[in-house]
C-alpha cells in the first residue's frame, strides 16, 4: 500500500506542478482557467489520498469546501472570459512588455529625428534664401548710375525734403502761440 501512496502522491505534484506551468504561460484566459480547474481537482485529489492513508472522515468537509472553490471559481472565470476582448488574451511576458517599451522608444527617438532633420532642412532653406536676397541686395547696389533708384545712404541727399521737419517738444498745432505748451493752450 505504501508504494501505491508514493505513486499516487509523485502523480498528482506532477500534474500540480504542470498546472502551475500551464497557468503561469497560458495563452488566454481560458487556458489559465483550465489549469486553475487542474490544480483544484489534484489539491482535492492529494487531500483526499491524505485522507485514505491516515483513515480520516473529518476531512470530507475540506473536500467538499475545495470541490465547490474550484467550481465556483471555474464558472467566474468563464463568465468573464466570454467578454473579453481579443487583444487581451493573454498576459504579456516581461520580454514582451519589454520589447514593446523598446520598440515605442525607438518610434519616438525616429520621430525626433525627423522633426530635427525638419528643422535642419527649413533652417537651410532659410539660409539659402536670406543669402540669395543679400547676394540680390549686393547687386543691385553696385550698379549706381544716374538712373539709379537705390535706397543706400547717398539718396537721402538726392531726395527732395517736402515739408520742414518740427524741433523736438514743438506743437505742430497752428493756433497755439509759440512757447505756451499742450496743457495752456487746452485750458483757454
Amino acid at each position: 500500500m505504501i508504494y501505491a501512496v508514493i505513486l499516487a502522491a509523485a502523480l498528482l505534484a506532477g500534474a500540480a506542478i504542470f498546472a502551475l506551468v500551464r497557468a503561469e504561460k497560458g495563452e488566454s484566459m481560458l487556458d489559465r482557467t483550465v489549469a486553475f480547474d487542474v490544480f483544484t481537482t489534484t489539491l482535492v485529489a492529494a487531500v483526499a489520498l491524505e485522507a485514505a492513508w491516515s483513515r480520516r472522515t473529518d476531512t470530507l468537509v475540506l473536500l467538499v469546501v475545495l470541490s465547490l472553490v474550484g467550481f465556483v471559481g471555474s464558472v467566474t472565470i468563464s463568465r468573464f472570459a466570454a467578454i473579453e476582448p481579443e487583444d487581451a488574451a493573454r498576459l504579456r511576458t516581461r520580454e514582451e512588455v519589454e520589447a514593446e517599451r523598446r520598440a515605442e522608444l525607438a518610434a519616438v527617438e525616429a520621430e525626433q529625428a525627423r522633426r530635427d532633420a525638419l528643422r535642419a532642412e527649413a533652417a537651410a532653406a532659410a539660409r539659402a534664401a536670406r543669402e540669395a536676397r543679400e547676394a540680390q541686395e549686393a547687386s543691385e547696389g553696385t550698379s549706381t548710375g544716374p538712373d539709379s533708384t537705390s535706397t543706400g545712404p547717398d539718396s537721402a541727399a538726392t531726395e527732395p525734403d517736402d515739408a520742414p521737419s518740427a524741433p523736438e517738444g514743438a506743437s505742430t498745432e497752428t493756433d497755439e502761440a509759440p512757447g505756451t505748451s499742450d496743457d495752456e493752450g487746452s485750458r483757454s
